[in-house]
């Protein structure tokens, strides 16, 4: 690969000159600027390097794609074996450490990174396999929990009854808001439940809530946590990225197994209280959704500076381009009981009715032509090479977006709110 030793050099200098500046919100005006420019100079050459030998990159990381590298894994072989490609491992963590706002932004280096292996078909089809199969936690776990039917997951609960696998979110300390951990768990419970044989349909449901607010209620997902997002607690390659890549995937996609096959399963969603956000971006990939009447949808994420995942691919066939606008560029938000609201859930019903019509549901869900007829409706749908090829254009924009000024204007205004509402209730 020419070219691979100028960059690394490169990367090197740069690196070098922005760690020996002070912290950014200490440098004076000819020192942002510095730094400013030592980022795009190496961004740009980084991006020039990947724009003609990603696929070769990634052969080299995976050994000709004979090696399934998860997503932190191939940033450490590249780090290790092709060194200035990505940022170095330093650099990045120093950068974890911080704000967000506090940052120089290397991350968006490996969202040019990620989206450059997506781009390649080769590539990307491979890396996207790597992430659909079952995760090493959910490994560890799976023959525990075909023997028992339960698991805990610290933010997640599964427990298996009659061919039925509840997946309950308990993330009650932010409304069941999106994190880390919770990806984690999340992921892992969706493996649990797509490589056991005993359970026949999944149905992710919110726990009940000790908020002051909502206490004694459940809620369905609050979407990203934005107060880890502020605080540098939510990754690109972590959360943003693996979310998609893992079990929004496999809920839709299924896992691959070790014999090459698919493992899917229908899955059902219940609506207590909203969807807000990655939760209402969640309920496009399932398979029927119930929500109780006083609930409702919206997607923020413009509102917020960000993109909502994967939902700008999926909500046009599910709402039509217009409602799809609204939800998405407007911010509206719908309630369950407005018409509009059929085009998201398949069942409204009183609140207090909730565990009665989930319980249908799932049963519904539980036929033998069920799983053949999905898998149909999903590969006319969603063929995987149209999924590829939007996410190597989101790692790209929902690295930028991150690190965007605008931004962190509204998480640091959110964070003075928050902390205005916290001094009036003490």
């Amino acid at each position: 690969m020419t070219g691979a030793v100028r960059l690394r050099a490169l990367a090197a200098d740069l690196e070098g000159l922005v760690a020996a500046l002070p912290a950014r919100r200490l440098r004076s005006d000819g020192e942002r600027r510095a730094a400013e420019a030592a980022v795009a100079e190496l961004r740009a050459a980084r991006r020039r390097f990947l724009d003609r030998h990603a696929e070769a990159v990634y052969d080299r990381l995976t050994d000709g794609r004979t090696r399934r590298l998860r997503l932190p894994e191939l940033v450490a072989a590249a780090q290790r074996h092709l060194p200035g490609v990505v940022p170095a491992a330093p650099a990045l963590a120093a950068e974890r450490s911080l704000p967000l706002s506090e940052r120089d932004g290397w991350e968006v280096d490996l969202g040019g990174f990620f989206g450059a292996i997506l781009g390649s078909p080769a590539a990307g089809e491979h890396l996207i396999a790597t992430m659909r199969a079952p995760c090493p936690r959910a490994v560890e776990l799976i023959e525990g929990f075909r023997a028992t039917g339960v698991a805990d997951l610290s933010t997640v609960t599964v427990a298996r009854a009659d061919g039925i696998a509840h997946l309950t979110i308990h993330n009650e300390g932010c409304l069941n808001a999106e994190d880390e951990q919770l990806a984690d768990d999340m992921e892992t419970a969706v493996d649990l439940v797509l490589t056991d044989p005993l359970s026949r349909v999944g149905v992710l449901r919110g726990g009940v809530m000790r908020h002051p607010r909502y206490r004694g209620r459940r809620v369905f997902s609050a979407g990203l946590n934005l107060t880890a997002l502020r605080a540098g607690r939510i990754s690109l390659v972590g959360f943003l990225l693996r979310r998609e890549l893992t079990y929004v995937c496999k809920i839709l996609h299924g896992a691959l197994t070790d014999g090459g096959g698919t493992a899917e399963k229908p899955w059902l969603a219940a609506v207590d209280g909203f969807a807000i956000g990655g939760g209402m971006q969640l309920l496009l990939v399932f398979d029927r959704v119930v929500a109780a009447d006083d609930a409702y949808f919206s997607l923020p994420a413009a509102q917020e500076g960000i993109v909502p995942g994967a939902a700008n691919l999926r909500l046009t066939r599910a709402v039509g381009g217009r409602l799809a606008r609204q939800l998405l560029l407007a911010g509206r938000r719908i309630a369950a009981t407005e018409p509009a609201a059929a085009l998201l859930c398949d069942e409204v019903v009183p609140a207090d009715a909730m565990d009665g019509a989930v319980a249908s549901a799932a049963r519904l869900l539980d036929a033998p032509a069920v799983g053949a007829n999905r898998r149909m409706l999903r590969v006319a749908e969603e063929p995987p090479d149209l999924l590829r090829r939007y996410l190597a254009e989101f790692a790209v924009l929902q690295a930028e977006r991150l690190y965007s000024a605008d931004v962190h204007s509204r998480l640091e205004e959110r964070e003075r709110a928050r902390q205005r509402r916290s001094t009036m209730s003490q």
